[in-house]
């Protein structure tokens, strides 16, 4: 382990020599180092790469997040999860466990042993059906409160449910074969939750985040959150052009993370997320952050170009959004000191994933949809009476699918058939450009995908295929993004992880490889509960992260 304990005010003012800029402020939480923190705060800055922030801090030495970076542990080499997707990201981060354990790959899967939604007569049934984490699952996606029906909307939505699992529309989620009832995303993970330790331990909790789905959160209790609020990201954007959802405009998604931001601050007042009842700061609640992820997506917005300007260099929409998100961490942790809860509280901040690439010259988007065509045809074309190979596919910066044929010589029929495919995308500009290999460089088939999870060959939720993305590729059928995450490369998995606050040393710097499933256990043993509580920090045997 690489560990550098150093004086904040001597890195950045050797930073503020190179940069033009003074010296930074004191620590966001002054140091005593009790025992066990009262509260932690988990913020998620999806999209963030850790290259994000010291790019941010060595340029704001001043800012919210540079006072965080000195008052605590920075870890220089933290990876999220492969798929480096927002659900098996936040899962991780919730529980201590990969996909394999918590049997959560991706936010749009699979499952071939559920029965079709909509199922009301269980007999007979032939097994396989997508399991939707999405907005498809709300009662009406196209409002930013997921159906409950709320007036006075988008200015009313702090008064949404913070019990979203009644949002969901039932006749839209798989069936359990067993007992022939739906199947709810928190019935669908299969290990416990932090949020559910701190329930059995007396303690509250609260959570913020983009879908109704992520009652998952709850766990498979299904009440591991008391206060989960999930205002619909992808619901129709008021105030902004017809038809147009909160994440096409990058100041629609800044106004929609400021709702969170609101909420949290509510809670760190001591209120529910609505601020309609006292009922004390949760042990354990935070919120995720949108608005990096856009601003990293879209080719422009405002008037702006978005992404990157070369490897690893914010362009002015990010840098611009970079300050949004400062400002509203600042905020939460300005609230936290003024109601004097600094020396009680813990604040981590991460992402549920990176995204890819960051650099802008090395994009190539690629329509997925003739590759999977043609896969079906070829199939089709050597077993006339077979359906599609394909039953399911996901394909971001990554390629997943699952097939109907499971077998070994399906699963390799499939990856020759991909690795051999050559064709046309298009570069940041718009303009053509040969791809080799589907855009792929590896391909994870069968027992192969299946070990590379650490789960048997054949369990029902495991893509059968698994392909790894050449740098750069972006599967997608038109030119509306400039970078996506889910796969498997640097600019996906390598995100910040900052534990800051009043339990851990100040301005220390750790090379350590770390993981993002790190922080569940983390959060337990700060608040003085026991990690192993948590079933998949016991399965995975995930450390602790190394804070003192």
């Amino acid at each position: 382990m690489s560990r550098s304990y150093v004086r904040l005010t001597t890195v950045l003012a050797a930073a503020g020599a190179l940069t033009g800029v003074t010296a930074v402020q004191p620590p966001a939480f002054a140091a005593s180092h009790q025992a066990h923190a009262k509260h932690v705060l988990l913020i998620s800055v999806d999209g963030l790469h850790q290259s994000d922030l010291a790019w941010y801090v060595s340029r704001h030495p001043n800012s919210a997040l540079a006072r965080l970076v000195g008052g605590g542990v920075e870890y220089t080499h933290a990876r999220t999860t492969t798929p480096s997707d927002s659900f098996p990201g936040m899962v991780a981060q919730a529980t201590g466990g990969g996909p394999g354990t918590s049997g959560v790959y991706y936010d749009d899967t699979y499952n071939a042993a559920l029965l079709p939604a909509g199922t009301t007569s269980c007999k007979a049934v032939k097994p396989g059906v997508e399991v939707d984490l999405t907005e498809d699952l709300d009662k009406n996606q196209a409002s930013i409160d997921a159906g409950q029906g709320l007036t006075g909307l988008p200015a009313s939505i702090l008064s949404m449910t913070g019990r979203p699992a009644s949002l969901i529309n039932a006749a839209k989620l798989p069936v359990d074969p067993k007992t022939c009832k739906p199947v709810y995303p928190h019935s669908y993970l299969k290990v416990n939750t932090i949020f559910e330790v701190a329930r059995t331990a007396g303690l509250r909790t609260a959570w913020s985040d983009k879908h109704a789905a992520y009652e998952i959160l709850n766990g498979p209790s299904g009440t591991g959150v008391q206060d989960l609020f999930t205002p619909e990201i992808n619901s129709d954007a008021l105030g902004y052009p017809a038809g147009d959802d909160w994440t096409k405009d990058n100041q629609a998604t800044e106004q929609y993370d400021s709702y969170k931001v609101k909420a949290v601050l509510n809670e760190i007042d001591g209120y529910d997320h609505s601020r309609a009842h006292k009922i004390g700061t949760p042990a354990i609640f935070g919120l995720n952050f949108q608005s990096v992820s856009t601003a990293q997506k879209l080719p422009a917005s405002g008037g702006l170009r978005g992404g990157y300007t070369a490897k690893n260099v914010p362009g002015p929409l990010l840098a611009k959004n970079l300050d949004f998100v400062n400002a509203q961490i600042g905020a939460l942790t300005s609230e936290i000191a003024k109601r004097h809860l600094a020396d009680s509280t813990m604040v981590i901040v991460s992402a549920k994933h990176g995204q890819s690439p960051t650099d802008p010259t090395a994009l190539t988007r690629i329509d997925d949809g003739p590759l999977l065509d043609g896969l079906n045809t070829a199939w089709k074309k050597f077993h006339p009476a077979a359906s599609d190979l394909v039953a399911h596919s996901v394909g971001d910066d990554a390629m997943l699918l699952w097939l109907t044929d499971r077998s070994q010589a399906a699963t390799e029929f499939a990856k020759a058939y991909l690795l051999a495919q050559n064709g046309t995308g298009t570069d940041i500009n718009a303009t053509l450009r040969a791809f080799t290999r589907s855009g792929l460089s590896k391909v994870y088939a069968g027992k192969a995908a299946a070990h590379y999870f650490q789960v048997e060959a054949g369990d029902a939720r495991v893509p059968d295929i698994l392909g790894v993305a050449q740098y750069g590729v972006v599967y997608t059928g038109g030119t509306k993004k400039i970078a996506e995450h889910g796969g498997a490369h640097a600019d996906d998995l390598d995100v910040p992880l900052v534990v800051s606050g009043a339990s851990v040393p100040d301005g220390v710097r750790d090379s350590t490889r770390v993981q993002t499933k790190q922080i569940a256990p983390t959060i337990l043993s700060l608040i003085g509960l026991n990690p192993r509580s948590l079933q998949a920090v016991r399965e995975e045997h995930t450390p602790v992260l190394p804070v003192r």
